[in-house]
């Protein structure tokens, strides 16, 4: 399990004073607001204060300490945000997606179905399990109970009860 936990997606800049918009890969917006500090892409070594956090649609408008034009903002477009682990105790029946990428995926009567590949959000609706088939399918569950029967983090599967056409 990883240290950090990535919560953002730098996407462009946001005038000419070194703010940046952020696509957020968070459902809790206020964590931008919560930790002292950030870590750009996999440098975990230098953690950057933030600023100034304001909201714009979907997007986060971030302001860091030490990005104060737009050409030092443009160079860090498409770079990943991440905060320490620690920095928010979730919720039950809440998962990091980190911790879910790479579970073995099995159907309720022990058939393998595949690997956890990724976990994407969609605008006001649950998120969206996609696993990769032996063959490689891409094959999306929604990340409900009705068709995901068991998380087990430390054994490393998930159990999944889809509906016919599903997979």
């Amino acid at each position: 399990m990883g240290v950090n936990v990535k919560i953002g997606q730098i996407v462009s800049t946001q005038g000419l004073k070194g703010e940046m918009r952020v696509y957020p890969l968070t459902d809790y917006l206020e964590r931008f607001e919560e930790v002292e500090g950030v870590f750009l892409d996999a440098d975990f070594d230098k953690k950057i204060k933030i600023q100034k956090v304001r909201y714009k649609k979907n997007l986060v408008i971030l302001k860091l300490e030490g990005v104060d034009t737009i050409e030092q903002a443009e160079m860090l477009r498409n770079k990943y945000i991440y905060v320490p682990r620690e920095s928010r105790e979730l919720p039950e029946d809440t998962y990091y997606v980190d911790d879910l990428v790479g579970l073995k995926v099995y159907l309720l009567d022990g058939a393998y179905v595949g690997v956890m590949e990724d976990v994407f959000s969609t605008a006001g609706a649950n998120d969206v399990y996609v696993i990769k088939s032996e063959e490689g399918r891409e094959i999306m569950i929604p990340a409900v109970g009705e068709f995901v029967k068991e998380i087990d983090i430390p054994g490393g599967r998930i159990v999944i009860d889809p509906i016919e056409g599903m997979i």
